[in-house]
């Protein structure tokens, strides 16, 4: 692995606690009800969320990573991972949307050195209640990055640029031709309504429609020097990044799931008659209800509490800054691999099989009740869980762990 300048020190350490945790989880449930109002009507017809990600600046969510010293809320990761969780109860496509914001915000640690620019990327953050979006998507064209003066000129597409269109600041990064850093990856930070930025809202798909996951054009945008804020040299500690976006997706998948059983039991209990051969005189009190919802609640509070552990192993992980090892980043690496493997089937599972209690009439359009199950099929998609699969035997079997990249 190629050598690199020390990082300074993570400025996250330690874990939050139940009242951190309570508290925080106190704001995003208020938040998912709020937002869960209109979610509906904005998957119908792929609205983006300007108005629900407003309401997440308002509670402070924004801020939550944001240490103390910088303006913030001073909260931990794990925290974060459950906010987005319990959003995605309610608004899967808001969730992955503030997921998104907490890493790429992050970025300007994982991939900047400079302590004290650290602190004014974030301070800068936390003044202005700033979200964060990206245009990282490695399976699209490259972007073309060329000097010009002291500055560069960035040109290109990049598709699935979730929340781009939304947000305040989006990051990026490319290999720069010419000038103070010829042939080095920078990442970097732009306005997200910078001249030449171009959002083509053509995000069209069977699920996250409300997530403003379309494209965007880059046409001779200007990067100046204090944009950069890093350069990926493939040092350990910025490669933990990726864990912690694939260990956002397991916590949204598990919202998902729950949200999926908390609808599912309101249309259960509000359900009639019952099944004539029953025995029973309604749904709510036939076994084979019983039963599946019995298997479906298990399953998902088993994922729960693998989530919690991992998200609490995140938190040991990102500690460790710059003296993280290739064996630290493998470590995390795995542990998330395993609760994406069951976060994706349990939540498929859930979202699918809750139709089987709810019965025909949950079918109906105004009730929604298929959005999770859209939501997470189409999520799910990201990258294949299959991979995810072989990446935890291999290692189980003999050690062996992934090539570092934007999926592991």
């Amino acid at each position: 692995m190629t050598s690199a300048p020390e990082y300074v020190r993570s400025p996250w350490h330690g874990h939050a606690n139940e009242e951190e945790l309570a508290q925080w989880s106190a704001v995003a449930e208020e938040v998912g009800v709020a937002i869960a109002k209109d979610a509906l009507e904005r998957d119908k017809d792929s609205i983006r969320p300007f108005a629900a990600l407003q309401l997440v600046r308002e509670s402070g969510l924004a801020n939550l990573l944001v240490p103390t010293a910088f303006g913030g809320h001073g909260g931990h990761w794990a925290t974060a991972f459950l906010m987005t969780r319990i959003i995605a109860r309610y608004d899967a496509s808001v969730a992955q949307l503030l997921g998104y914001h907490y890493v790429n915000q992050a970025c300007v640690v994982f991939y900047g050195p400079d302590e004290a620019q650290q602190a004014q990327w974030l301070a800068r953050s936390a003044e202005k209640n700033l979200l964060w979006s990206d245009s990282f998507n490695p399976v699209s064209p490259d972007l073309k990055i060329v000097a010009d003066g002291d500055n560069y000129l960035m040109s290109g597409l990049k598709r699935f640029a979730t929340g781009a269109s939304v947000t305040d600041v989006v990051i990026g990064g490319g290999v720069a031709e010419g000038g103070a850093y010829d042939g080095q990856v920078i990442v970097f930070a732009v306005d997200t309504n910078r001249a030449g930025v171009e959002h083509l809202d053509d995000w069209d798909h069977l699920g996250q429609r409300s997530s403003a996951s379309g494209s965007v054009r880059y046409t001779n945008v200007v990067i100046t020097p204090e944009d950069i804020f890093g350069i990926d040299v493939g040092e350990p500690f910025s490669s933990v990044v990726t864990p912690g976006v694939q260990l956002l997706f397991g916590n949204i998948y598990l919202g998902i799931a729950e949200g999926a059983l908390a609808q599912a039991k309101e249309l259960t209990l509000a359900r009639s008659n019952a099944w004539f051969l029953s025995g029973v005189d309604r749904y709510s009190e036939d076994p084979i209800t019983h039963r599946v919802f019995g298997e479906l609640v298990a399953r998902t509070v088993a994922v729960e509490a693998l989530a919690d552990r991992v998200n609490r192993q995140y938190e040991s992980a990102i500690a460790i800054g710059g003296a993280t090892t290739e064996e630290d980043r493998a470590r995390i690496e795995i542990a998330v691999a395993q609760l994406k493997v069951i976060s994706t089937e349990v939540g498929l599972e859930v979202s699918s099989r809750v139709f089987e209690v709810t019965g025909a009439s949950a079918t109906k359009m105004s009730y929604g009740l298929d959005i999770f199950w859209r939501n997470i099929r189409t999520h799910s998609l990201h990258d294949p869980v299959d991979y995810k699969k072989i990446e935890v035997g291999a290692n189980f079997l003999t050690g062996a762990v992934q090539p570092i990249s934007l999926y592991t």
